[in-house]
Formats: structure tokens, C-alpha cells, sequence
């Protein structure tokens, strides 16, 4: 069962100095469940309205996908309700790329007809030029790119490039991609890489949660949001990024 903890709150720690912090809002991007790790974009005061700017530019993000051949459980994933046992020796690289393929070119269909765009015309050039050939509004999870980066039986690597997904979606994309292949398979890791313009680089790790790394991960992430805004909405914020960053100078200084 589960057992409540009492966690600690950082701004009762003996070495913490100063005012809390009782107006600064703090929003989440695209959020990850318990089980999944990797980048997690958050927003600092004005920042919160950017986030909403770059949800409506439907980005992709992008995954590293850790899979299991052999069992079968019920919520897809290595630590479920074991179902089922199956056999997967006679699964190789080939056909697991195969099935990959398929997957890619299912999925591939569906951006385009989620997208609205009529691919004979110049508009449809255009935006493939851009890259900005995705749905802008509401769409089932589409993988606009999937691919195999490690295969030592039972195990394997996925990277899997999405839109509109959950982590819950990675991990049945893994049982289905069993069930393909005539064996089950679990998912034992769900890890994600990009999320938009933020990758991994842009990450602050748990030992550099501090104000000076903040500001200075904010500033230098200014350019590419404030590119990625203009080429998708079509639109300038300069204003929003001079108070996101005036805000957390504010911070600094206190």
C-alpha cells in the first residue's frame, strides 16, 4: 500500500536567508508522470504566458524509449501485473525496424491529415520548407519519427519523435510493437530528450536548482523561444521576455 512521507520544505532550511517568495508564479510545461524522467520545461512569472505561446505552437518532442521483450503486463511497463510469458528468439533487428517503418508511415498519414493542408499547393511547400507541417489544433498522439538505436535481445532503444502524446502512449506503443512481432514486450524506461527548443543541455539538475543558474538557463534559452515564437505564431513577445527576465533579476537581488 502506500505509505505518506512528510517532505521538507526548502524554504524552512537553516541555511535559506531571506522573504519567501509569495507572488512568484511558477507554471508546468507538458508534465511527465512518475515514471518517466528527462526534460521538464517550467515557467517563472511572466514566463507562464509563454508557455502557453509555445503549447499553441504544438512542438515536437522527442524520447528515448526502453523496451523489453518477452512479458506482458497490465499497464505495459516492467514493474506491472505479470500476465504472460511469450517466447522472442526469433525477433531480429530487421523485423523490428520493419515494424517501425510501418508505424512511421501509419503515423505519417495521420499528421497529414490532421494538419488540414491540401499538399499540392504552395502553402503546403511553404511550411514543409519551414518545418511547421504539424496539427495546430487538437489531434490523437502522432510519432513523426520512430526509430531502433539499440537491439541486444531481450532488450532494445527506441527514439520516438511526437506530437500530442502521454508517456502512458510510449509504453503501449512498446506492447503493441510485441504483440507485431508475434511475443510481448514491456517498456522499462521512458525518458525524454527534447521537448521543443529545450534539450537536455538546457537542463538544470537538481544540485543547480539556485537563482544565478535559473537566470542565466532563462537568458540563455531567450533567443530560441523568442525565434521558435516568431516562425510558428508569427508574432514577437519581446516584451514578455524582458519582464520573464526583469523578474527573476528582482529574485536575484533579494
Amino acid at each position: 500500500g502506500l505509505v505518506a512521507t512528510m517532505v521538507p520544505v526548502l524554504a524552512d532550511h537553516p541555511l535559506v536567508e531571506g522573504p519567501r517568495f509569495r507572488q512568484l508564479k511558477i507554471g508546468a510545461g507538458h508534465r511527465l508522470d512518475v515514471r518517466a524522467s528527462g526534460v521538464f520545461v517550467l515557467g517563472l512569472g511572466h514566463g507562464n504566458k509563454l508557455l502557453t505561446d509555445l503549447y499553441n505552437c504544438h512542438l515536437t518532442r522527442v524520447y528515448t524509449v526502453a523496451g523489453l521483450f518477452g512479458k506482458a503486463t497490465d499497464d505495459f511497463s516492467d514493474t506491472g501485473k505479470l500476465l504472460e510469458k511469450t517466447t522472442f528468439d526469433h525477433i531480429t533487428r530487421e523485423k523490428l525496424e520493419r515494424i517501425l517503418a510501418v508505424i512511421q508511415g501509419t503515423n505519417h498519414k495521420a499528421l497529414l491529415m490532421y494538419s488540414n493542408i491540401d499538399m499540392k499547393t504552395q502553402e503546403a511547400y511553404d511550411l514543409a520548407v519551414k518545418g511547421l507541417i504539424r496539427p495546430m489544433g487538437k489531434s490523437p498522439p502522432i510519432i513523426t519519427a520512430i526509430r531502433c538505436l539499440q537491439f541486444t535481445l531481450p532488450e532494445f532503444q527506441l527514439e520516438i519523435h511526437c506530437l500530442h502524446e502521454t508517456q502512458q502512449y510510449l509504453r503501449k506503443i512498446v506492447h503493441e510493437i510485441g504483440l507485431e512481432l508475434k511475443s510481448s514486450a514491456v517498456c522499462t524506461q521512458v525518458r525524454r530528450i527534447r521537448d521543443g527548443v529545450f534539450t537536455l543541455d538546457d537542463a538544470l539538475l537538481r544540485t543547480q536548482w539556485d537563482l544565478q543558474s535559473i537566470k542565466k538557463a532563462i537568458r540563455d534559452c531567450q533567443l530560441k523561444v523568442k525565434t521558435e515564437l516568431e516562425k510558428t505564431l508569427g508574432h514577437q513577445d519581446k516584451s514578455l521576455l524582458h519582464n520573464m527576465d526583469a523578474e527573476t533579476t528582482h529574485a536575484a537581488d533579494n
